[in-house]
């Protein structure tokens, strides 16, 4: 007995064995087709794509072993099983040559009934499970894909929008996935294959709802089937053919589930829905990787902020602006710190550069920044506070390093003191020109050093840029050709610093590092 009905072509010039073969295919079950001829019948294959081909080896126009031959040689049609029958090449030679141009299966006239049948159900049978394992590895193949893609993601929505999609063209049917990330809004998207995913409006009862049909709040995967009618209660802009078959999954409890589904119509195979089990399984593995990395990065600037100053005081003739940029792909913390102090009629303005991205860089920044305040508590001398910082680090953290640099203004006069540790030299910005200031000394940590301080005269409407290393670094630049591109951008400074900030953040765009900095301007009398 056959295992499924399948659509045959029957090519023969005789109508007599025509009509008998097709007699004995369609008692079997089997849909027929019917060619006279060669060419006949290579058109029918391109076109109607059938389940196996019937094939004499004697036409009138061309031989069925060329068609056969034209049939393999085609990617489209070179799976189709070809079952050849001849009254006149009966030899075990001939048998062997229709093999070897193509054949299946070879059958010499006269041929029994039972015989025929069972060569046609065990050739479908081979080719079926062949076609089978071809679709399983394409789409494990396509699962891996979509899997890693998914694991890509740098957004919620890039994630949702990469798994929808590829669960549309892997399973060929429209698909759609509810996911709740860490801002409280519940996302849906659809796809219908081959095209983009869409973003539609869900309610927030939704995925609860959905997770009372199958999880009910535990831990786990369920694969399970919503009737239309319910379906279109929970959704009712839905698109819907019949049923929906998804999977929901929620890897801890207490976490929100994640749901992905298709149009259960046709009804899935058994391989279908292992697949769409692994793909929710993916996607939910995914969705708790990309919500665990958004609450450390969240955590890492909140604790890098909380070291850095509350706020910077407001200081009666000089104009001060600063920023502070994470990383954009680290969630650590890390050293880059800047800081702004009242000392009298003077003002201090630091910025500095702990080696590393670590909770380390960062308590070392702190107690810098501490040791440096410290410092500055009766005689200002930039050299002995700068000394003071080395040996911090070099008794009590051997083997770290930091670049510092430290200026003291008066704004009053314009006089200003420079002691720069390692440090990227203050940018001078005064007269329609930019200029940094001479190299420094040896950085922090290294080894014992005498920090030589500067003395130079800001201008009225003179401006003073600082900057750490984030700004300007790239792998595939020279750190000279960045810090001419700063020092262009700062020969002409808005009148608002805010907005010279921003256009000079702007220009480098995101960093792969920290990037802190400090401009300040001393105002007209």
């Amino acid at each position: 007995m056959n295992q499924a009905q399948a659509r045959v072509l029957v090519v023969d010039d005789t109508p007599t064995k025509l009509y008998i073969l097709s007699s004995w295919l369609r008692r079997a079950g089997h849909e027929v087709l019917q060619a006279t001829g060669g060419v006949e019948a290579l058109a029918k294959v391109r076109e109607l794509r059938p389940d196996l081909v019937v094939l004499d080896v004697r036409l009138p126009d061309i031989s069925g072993h060329e068609v056969c031959e034209q049939i393999k040689a085609d990617p489209v049609t070179a799976s189709i099983p070809v079952v050849q029958i001849s009254g006149a090449a009966i030899t075990p030679a001939d048998r062997a040559h229709g093999l070897e141009r193509g054949a299946d299966a070879y059958l010499a006239e006269p041929v029994e009934p039972d015989e025929f049948a069972a060569t046609v159900e065990a050739t479908l049978r081979y080719y079926r499970a062949r076609q089978r394992a071809e679709r399983i590895a394409e789409r494990l193949a396509a699962l891996t894909e979509v899997t890693l893609a998914m694991n890509s993601a740098d957004t919620f929505d890039e994630l949702l929008v990469t798994a929808v999609e590829g669960t549309s063209r892997i399973l060929g049917r429209q698909a759609g996935s509810l996911a709740l990330p860490p801002d409280g809004r519940v996302r849906r998207y659809t796809a219908l294959p081959p095209g983009c995913a869409v973003s539609r409006n869900v309610t927030a009862t939704t995925l609860p709802a959905l997770d009372a049909m199958s999880l009910g709040n535990t831990a786990g995967t369920r694969v399970f089937t919503v009737l239309a009618s319910d379906w279109l209660r929970l959704i009712p802009d839905a698109d819907l053919k019949g049923d929906v078959r998804g999977v929901l999954c929620r890897t801890k409890g207490g976490r929100p589930p994640v749901f992905l589904g298709v149009e259960a119509t046709p009804e899935l195979g058994q391989d279908e829905s292992n697949v769409l089990r692994q793909l929710g399984q993916a996607l939910a593995l995914a969705l708790d990787a990309l919500r665990a990395y958004a609450e450390e990065h969240a955590i890492a600037l909140t604790l890098q902020r909380s070291l850095l100053p509350a706020r910077i005081p407001e200081v009666p003739g000089l104009e001060i602006s600063w920023r502070y940029q994470p990383a954009v792909d680290n969630v650590e913390v890390g050293g880059d710190f800047y800081e702004v102090l009242r000392l009298g009629e003077r003002v201090l303005i630091a910025i500095g550069d702990v080696q590393g991205h670590s909770l380390l860089a960062a308590t070392v920044m702190a107690e810098l920044r501490h040791a440096l305040r410290a410092s500055l508590i009766g005689t200002v001398d930039l050299g002995a506070s700068m000394g003071l910082l080395n040996d911090v680090l070099r008794r009590y953290h051997p083997g770290m390093t930091a670049t510092v640099c430290l200026t003291l203004i008066d704004p009053a006069t314009g006089c200003m003191e420079v002691a720069n540790a390692g440090h990227i030299p203050p940018l001078l910005i005064g007269d329609g020109r930019a200029r940094y200031d001479r190299l420094g000394n040896l950085l922090l940590g290294v080894a014992e050093e005498t920090y030589r301080v500067d003395r130079l005269a800001v201008p009225e409407g003179g401006a003073v840029l600082m900057f750490t290393d984030g700004l300007v670094e790239d792998r595939d630049k020279l750190l000279d050709e960045s810090l001419e591109i700063v020092r262009q951008l700062a020969d002409t400074v808005e009148d608002d610093l805010e907005l010279f900030c921003e256009r000079l953040i702007g220009r480098f765009g995101a960093r792969e590092d920290d990037v802190a900095l400090v401009v300040f301007r001393r105002g007209a009398r």
